[in-house]
């Protein structure tokens, strides 16, 4: 039984080493801009963690970029950032090098390929509405649909934070 809790404690923890870079047309002057690296929760989705990726390539962007949503791409194909980290890097980047490069874009946004998530307000939407789904799905009742909204906040709030 121990067994499968540290290895249930492992997948939960999981993290994957992330080397976000800023595409070359976004740069607004001749300085390169520095990547940023940070180890992102598996468990996550990229727009809950793309502030400090977002101010840290603010200062290299041109000020219309600035306000664009930012999306991101893997080797050139748009990842679509309404799925978990962990399920990005499994599907595109399992036999790639790590850290895991990712390119950050500000404009020309595929409009036929990705999801508009522009703000936390959006993920936690599309989250609970996917959780039951998968819920109804599953288990032929609406358990998720039956908690108080405090159990659904406390369950969006551990997401953030990374306690699972």
């Amino acid at each position: 039984m121990s067994d499968d809790r540290e290895i249930l404690r492992e997948l939960w923890n999981g993290q994957v080493p992330v080397h976000f870079v800023l595409s070359s047309d976004e740069t607004s002057n001749m300085e390169a801009p520095q990547p940023y690296f940070v180890l992102v929760p598996r468990q996550t989705y990229f727009p809950l963690c793309l502030d400090k990726v977002n101010r840290h390539f603010q200062k290299y962007t041109t000020q219309t970029a600035a306000g664009q949503e930012i999306w991101l791409d893997f080797d050139g194909t748009p990842l679509r950032m309404h799925y978990p980290v962990g399920v990005l890097f499994d599907l595109f980047a399992h036999d790639a090098l790590l850290p895991w490069t990712i390119t950050v874009h500000y404009s020309a946004f595929p409009e036929d390929e990705l999801i508009h998530l522009a703000s936390r307000d959006a993920m936690e939407s599309y989250f609970m509405s996917t959780l039951k789904e998968a819920d109804a799905l599953k288990h032929k009742v609406t358990i998720v649909s039956t908690m108080q909204k405090k159990d659904h906040k406390q369950l969006w709030t551990g997401l953030l934070n990374g306690e699972y």
